[in-house]
């Protein structure tokens, strides 16, 4: 490849993930949207109002962290290993943003009617955003690796295979977050709660 050929690509991946992380950036502000300033009079306590509230508090940090990890591992698909695009990634990379940019809408719903016999409806709607989300991205890492269609020449059999196995327990771990959700609400959440963990981790681990 050319001088002329490489930047041409460069910026071709660049404006993707330039456009992305607009979307990653805007979907993490709407979360904020939920934090409701509390209203109470001289005779109730605000601490006791913000307390309250805790199922927002702990909806919004839980699904910001979340938001942030999957701009972190998106972030490390381009700068690690994906090196060019085409019209066919730039939808399946526009379905993986739109989950993205969904994921306000059930943080408000399961902070909203957590403990309610509406938080089973929350919680699938919920649990089933993220699994699509997963689904995305499995579809964005399979169509660029396979027959390294979109990857660096430098990347290994051995570093496809890795990342498609850490991938794979998305769609599966996210499956049973969704079908507990019509049975046990914190179970389900807790699933997710600790896939968060696990992928920030990945995330932040150097695979360069």
């Amino acid at each position: 490849m050319n001088t002329a050929e490489t930047e041409r690509v460069e910026r071709e991946t660049g404006r993707v993930e330039a456009f992305s992380d607009g979307v990653f950036a805007i979907a993490m502000t709407l979360l904020v949207l939920d934090l409701k300033l509390p209203h109470v009079d001289n005779s109730h306590n605000l601490f006791a109002a913000l307390l309250s509230q805790w199922p927002t508090f702990i909806a919004f940090l839980n699904s910001f962290v979340t938001v942030l990890i999957i701009w972190m591992n998106h972030h490390n698909l381009f700068s690690q290993y994906i090196v060019k695009t085409n019209n066919v990634f730039m939808l399946m990379n526009g379905l993986l943003l739109l989950t993205v940019t969904v994921i306000p809408f059930p943080t408000s719903l399961v902070a909203e009617y957590y403990g309610t016999p509406n938080a089973i409806a929350a919680a699938a709607l919920y649990s089933g955003t993220f699994l699509l989300m997963a689904i995305a991205f499995n579809m964005i890492w399979y169509y660029a690796s396979n027959s390294h269609r979109l990857l660096k020449k430098t990347v290994t059999r051995e570093q496809i295979e890795s990342i498609k196995r850490q991938y794979y327990l998305g769609p599966s771990a996210y499956s049973v977050a969704f079908v507990l959700s019509f049975i046990n609400v914190p179970a389900s959440l807790i699933i997710i709660v600790a896939l968060m963990i696990f992928y920030g981790v990945t995330a932040s681990m150097s695979r360069g």
